[in-house]
Formats: structure tokens, C-alpha cells, sequence
């Protein structure tokens, strides 16, 4: 079962077949990191992580962030030994095998998906806050705004329709094969720090140091399951840093890898910590982030019922934790409305972008685990006109907007991370084994001390999962269990591993590639 390992040399030879013009630099990779992590994490989960931590916030992003970099050293190795399709998918095929294998390829489907979810019910919340109550003066009905009140949203919620719209317009630009330039693409990144650094701006000095008494609340372990406290709200706050392993994908494209990749994948996590660091003590100071605690003195799940009903009452109307539109309301709440709103159409306009990159890596796994015969390859059928895979495309958005219409965006994250935490324990020994096995393949970038660095990735995202709420960890064996219900009934049989059929299929992507958002199409020379 463990012995189908895909040949790395093929791998390789295929990749440098491949070879692309070397031309970014460090700065640019920072860029691209920062925009691809910047996003629903800081402009939504706020009010999630206070309500989990209250001011122990700041501390949660340093605990996630501390992770995400030795996790980022593991990433910028392997990838530069293979800068292929795939990601964490690709890596574990060509060192452990193809039922791990497809073990991380099913939970990336799971963390994109969800992901996408996610930030669909985000972008929701400015939607409706900021676009259709302060500016048009339309107030979109409860039931239309919000999930289920048994899923955790707000009292009287059915459905969240603007998150479904969203979530299916951009599914239906992905099929079409929508691209975005790189220029607008370094204008969304201009837009989204220039909004909150006129957040962290206004907001620090209006913040006063009671607003952080208690640092913790909720303590530092809230407890097995509970997802509370600083180390559970780290678990959920992880949400905001996913996006940066996108940088490691560049190392093909990169001046002097060695140097650059590294500064760009911890440089884009350091800035990025120290930003929501700040811009979460921006929002405690100057509002107050305290949590809404239960009668047995542990806060009321993010999401859940009982908090919802706590946030219909008058005396918390003005919560942090209350609100779907953190960022935005807090500007509002300290008198700023009109930069308020401002941030809330930043967020309105950059969220989109986000969703779409997240569909593309749903489908972009499914692709080529279609094309290795482990998923039906009729999913990976490519449209003759518009040159994507439109099925794969198709039932992947509805799904996602299905569950963006009716779940909460805190309970989403957490489902998401429970994906993304198990590819990157992958991703870290995919690397240990790599440089026990092959000690002396060409690498364009060594993890410094990877003897410490793996085992910290390791133990840093086991820490995490085991501290999400309960829900959120069980959903990760389920989802696995299905999987491999679908592997042992279909997969192993179809393996073109399996079947003889060895030759790699990725000297031939670039014909049929979907467009990536702000990438060129990789060349052919």
C-alpha cells in the first residue's frame, strides 16, 4: 500500500525540461506572499479570534505566525527540488508513496474548499455592512444575510445569499478562464496595506492599556476541544497566514533562489505577523476586545448559537466579537465612518480575488489527481473554448457556495485549517526524508538546521490541531475516511502508478493549464 512511490528523477527531468526564466527578486516574492496572505483572516476572523482570546489575540497571531515560518523553510526546499503541479500532493507522492499520497490530496481539497467558503462568508459580511447599509441604505433581511441559527448564525438566519452569489460568480469567471494581470495584482496588495495601515493609523492612538486587562481571559489552553484561549484562537487565527506556501511555487522563477526564496517566504510571515499584531491591538485598544463569557466562565463558542443571541442584545451591539465586519466597525465605533467604510470597500474589492486564487487550487489539486488516474479523469476534461477544466470547476463552486450559504465564517476556518495543518506535517517530512535519502540532489535552497526546523513543523501543527475546537478536529478523520473509501473503491485500481503507466504528465500542462491569477503561463522552452 505504502510502496507506489513516483519516481522524483522523472519528476526532475520533467520540471527541468520546464525551465523558466529566472526573474524575480526578493522584494517581488515578498509582495507576492503578502498579497496572497492578506485576506479574510485579519479582515474577518478579528472578531473570531477576540471572542476565542480577547487581547490574548496578539499573542495567537505570533504563536500561528512562529509556526507558519518553520513550516515555510520546510516548503522552500522541496519546492525548489520540485517545482511542479501539486503542491504538498506532489511532494508526498515522490517520497512516501501514493496512498499518503492521497491522503493530502484529499485534505487539500477539503482546506481549499472550505477556504473558499470561508472567505466567501466574509467578503458577506462588508458586503452587506459597508456596500448595502452605509452606502445604498438597503438593509438585507436576517434571513438572508446569515446561515441557520443551529449553524451559528444570526437570530432569524436562513440562508447567506450574497456569500452563495459570490461564491458562484467567481466559479463561473474561473470556468471562463478570467485571469488577472500582475499589475492589478500588485495594485489589490497597494489597496489591501493601505487600508490597514490607516487602521493601525487611526486606531493605536486611541487605545488605552485597561482595554487589555485581562490579557487572558479565556487563559492561555482553554482546554481539549474547546478552541479557546490563546493557543485556540492560534489554531483559527492560522486561517490568516494560509496563502504564503504560494511563494514557494516561484522558485523556478526566481533569481538566485538560495537567498531570495527564503527571504521572501519569512519575510512576507514576519511582516505579515508583526501587521496583524498590530492591527489587532489597534482594535482591542480602541474598543475593547473582550470575549462574551459563558455562565461557566469559558467564552461563548465563535459562531455558535448562544453567542449569537448574546450579540442580539442592545448592551453588545458594539462588540468587537460581534461583528461580521470587524475592521470596518471599529473605525466606525471611534468615529472614523467614512474610513470605515473606505476599508470596507477594500475589503470588498480584494476578497473576491482571494476566493478565485482558492477555487484555482481546489481545482488545480483535483486536476492533477484526475490526471494520475486516482480520480475519474473525465474531471479533468478541459473546455475547447475556454481551455479549463470547467467539470471539476463546475462542482467544485457549487459545493463551496453551498456551504458559504450555510455556514459561519469562524466555524469554516476552523475546518479549513484542520486540512491545511496535516499537508504541511506532510510537506515537513517529505523534506526530512528527501535529505536523509537523497542527501546529495542539487538543491537551490537548504532549510537551515532541518534537523530542528522538520520536527518543529511537525510538532507546531500537531499542537494546533489539537487545540481547534472539537467539531472541527473530527471533521479531518471523517473527511479521511471517505477518501479512502474513494481510494480503495476507485483510485488504487485506476493508478496510472499502479498500472505500469510511469511517464510524468506535466512536460505537457502548459497546453491545458487553467490561467493562474497574476502568473504568466509556464514556458515551454
Amino acid at each position: 500500500m505504502f510502496g507506489r512511490v513516483k519516481p522524483l528523477d522523472a519528476i526532475i527531468a520533467t520540471a527541468e525540461k520546464k525551465s523558466l526564466h529566472r526573474s524575480l527578486g526578493a522584494f517581488q516574492l515578498m509582495l507576492f506572499g503578502i498579497g496572497c496572505v492578506i485576506g479574510t483572516g485579519i479582515f474577518v476572523l478579528t472578531s473570531a479570534g477576540a471572542q476565542k482570546a480577547g487581547p490574548g489575540l496578539l499573542l495567537a497571531f505570533a504563536i500561528a505566525g512562529g509556526i507558519c515560518i518553520v513550516a515555510a523553510l520546510c516548503y522552500a526546499e522541496i519546492a525548489a527540488i520540485v517545482p511542479v503541479a501539486g503542491s504538498a500532493y506532489t511532494y508526498t507522492y515522490a517520497t512516501m508513496g501514493e496512498f499518503l499520497a492521497w491522503t493530502v490530496g484529499w485534505s487539500l481539497v477539503l482546506e481549499y474548499a472550505v477556504a473558499a467558503s470561508a472567505v466567501s462568508v466574509g467578503w458577506s459580511g462588508y458586503f452587506s455592512g459597508t456596500i448595502l447599509n452605509e452606502f445604498l441604505g438597503i438593509h438585507l433581511p436576517a434571513w438572508l444575510s446569515a446561515g441557520p441559527l443551529a449553524l451559528g448564525g444570526a437570530p432569524g438566519g436562513l440562508i447567506n445569499l450574497p456569500a452563495l452569489l459570490i461564491a458562484l460568480l467567481v466559479t463561473w469567471l474561473l470556468m471562463v478562464g478570467t485571469r488577472e494581470s500582475a499589475w492589478f495584482n500588485a495594485a489589490l496588495v497597494a489597496i489591501k496595506v493601505t487600508a490597514l495601515t490607516a487602521f493601525v493609523v487611526l486606531t493605536l492612538p486611541k487605545a488605552e492599556l485597561v482595554r487589555f486587562n485581562p490579557f487572558l481571559p479565556a487563559g492561555v489552553f482553554g482546554g481539549f476541544g474547546t478552541g479557546v484561549g490563546a493557543v485556540g484562537a492560534a489554531a483559527t487565527m492560522f486561517f490568516a497566514y494560509v496563502g504564503f506556501d504560494a511563494v514557494s511555487t516561484a522558485a523556478e522563477e526566481t533569481k538566485n533562489p538560495q537567498r531570495n526564496v527564503p527571504i521572501g517566504l519569512v519575510g512576507s510571515l514576519v511582516f505579515c505577523t508583526i501587521f496583524y499584531i498590530l492591527v489587532s491591538a489597534g482594535a482591542i485598544g480602541s474598543i475593547g476586545g473582550q470575549p462574551i463569557m459563558g455562565p461557566n466562565g469559558i467564552p461563548f463558542p465563535a459562531g455558535s448559537e448562544e453567542l449569537a443571541r448574546q450579540c442580539a442584545l442592545p448592551e453588545y451591539s458594539e462588540y468587537l466579537v460581534c461583528s461580521n465586519e470587524a475592521l470596518a466597525h471599529v473605525l466606525r465605533v471611534i468615529g472614523f465612518g467614512t474610513v470605515g467604510n473606505m476599508l470596507g470597500i477594500a475589503a470588498f474589492v480584494a476578497l473576491p480575488s482571494v476566493i478565485l486564487i482558492l477555487l484555482f487550487g481546489q481545482t488545480r489539486i483535483f486536476f492533477v489527481m484526475a490526471r494520475d488516474g486516482l480520480l475519474p479523469e473525465k474531471l479533468a476534461q478541459v473546455h475547447p473554448k475556454w481551455k479549463t477544466p470547467y467539470v471539476v470547476t463546475a462542482i467544485t463552486g457549487v459545493v463551496v457556495a453551498v456551504a458559504a450559504a450555510f455556514l459561519p465564517v469562524g466555524r469554516l476556518a476552523d475546518i479549513s485549517n484542520a486540512g491545511t495543518l496535516y499537508a504541511f506535517t506532510m510537506v515537513a517530512v517529505s523534506a526530512m526524508i528527501l535529505r536523509r535519502r537523497m542527501p546529495d540532489l542539487p538543491r537551490k535552497f537548504r532549510a537551515p538546521a532541518l534537523w530542528l526546523v522538520g520536527p518543529a513543523t511537525i510538532v507546531g501543527c500537531v499542537f494546533l490541531f489539537v487545540n481547534l475546537p472539537l467539531p472541527a478536529m473530527l471533521v479531518l478523520p471523517v473527511w479521511g475516511l471517505a477518501g479512502m473509501l474513494v481510494y480503495f473503491g476507485y483510485a488504487r485500481s485506476h493508478s496510472h502508478v499502479g498500472l505500469g503507466k510511469v511517464e510524468v504528465h506535466e512536460a505537457d500542462y502548459a497546453d491545458i493549464e487553467p490561467d493562474i491569477p497574476g502568473i504568466a503561463d509556464r514556458g515551454r522552452d
